[in-house]
């Protein structure tokens, strides 16, 4: 691994590994790679490629050869950006990295802002690069885009339960130990749904996640991995999760209200066994001393 020359804010977190999966990033791939080594350069590089068919994984072969820190995961095909960085996940800790990093490879997400996405972690177990906190913005999107993402964001958080202001994004930074805890619970393999899983998993484990706010530059080069068909999945499967998060927060309230009757119930009928047990005390006295009365 490269060392770092002078002392960076997120010194101190061990090995870091930042995730970038490609597919047709021939144009991006070099810039990248290159931004990346130069703003956080004790980090190594993991370029998970599903078989690109412009290249990409030839590329970065070259690039692995040039430099030790740069590595490459290939694989079959095509298969969902969720299944690419869980692959890139399981590489990246049976290696015994300490630090993993979730990163674009088309430039939307700006390598010189990735040291205080990871200093974040000084004081959280999770750290989201977030469009959507006071100094977050995004560049080059239009209109109809940021209120899909926002809203998207806005419609996970009221149906989940989730205080992430930007749970969609795609930069994110786990500590090792925190990722292989919630790579246990259920995650979205197929579409950009697993960032929404990965943040619901560490909110609902407990976690600490903090949200640094960046700039997102819609990419310049090559073509968006998003669709229409993508969107719709996620939110679909959103609509699942939050009628089955809100529907069994409704079975606990139930059941709540009706443990509380019954113990009001409980303590009524303790209350009215007591004054009845002393009434009955009392008259059984009052008689007592009126017997013991009339034999003096």
């Amino acid at each position: 691994m490269a060392q770092s020359h002078g002392a960076q804010a997120h010194d101190g977190l061990g090995r870091i590994l930042v995730i970038i999966p490609t597919y047709n990033e021939i144009d991006n791939i070099d810039m990248i790679t290159g931004r990346l080594r130069v703003a956080v350069p004790d980090a190594d590089i993991l370029i998970v490629d599903d078989n690109s068919p412009d290249a990409t994984g030839r590329r970065a072969d070259e690039l692995h050869a040039a430099d030790e820190s740069i590595h490459v995961l290939h694989r079959q095909g095509k298969e969902g950006l969720g299944a690419a960085y869980l692959a890139g996940f399981g590489w990246g800790l049976e290696r015994n990295y300490d630090v993993l990093v979730e990163f674009d490879a088309d430039g939307s997400h700006q390598p010189e802002q990735l040291p205080a996405v990871l200093a974040g972690l000084h004081d959280a177990d999770m750290v989201k690069g977030s469009r959507w906190v006071k100094g977050g913005a995004v560049v080059n999107w239009p209109l109809h885009r940021e209120l899909l993402s926002r809203g998207g964001s806005l419609y996970i958080r009221l149906m989940l339960g989730v205080p992430v202001r930007d749970v969609t994004g795609g930069l994110n930074a786990f500590r090792a130990d925190v990722l292989r805890d919630i790579l246990d619970a259920p995650i979205d393999k197929q579409g950009y749904g697993i960032q929404r899983d990965l943040t619901l998993n560490a909110h609902r484990r407990g976690y600490r996640i903090a949200e640094v706010p960046i700039e997102f530059i819609e990419r310049t080069k090559g073509e968006s991995k998003m669709s229409g068909s993508v969107v719709k999945e996620a939110m679909i499967r959103t609509t699942e999760l939050g009628l089955k998060y809100r529907g069994e927060q409704l079975a606990a309230g139930f059941a709540r209200a009706r443990a509380g009757a019954e113990s009001a119930g409980e303590r009524a009928g303790r209350f009215v066994g007591a004054v009845s047990k002393a009434a009955h005390d009392t008259v059984r006295a009052t008689r007592n001393n009126k017997g013991g009365a009339g034999e003096s």
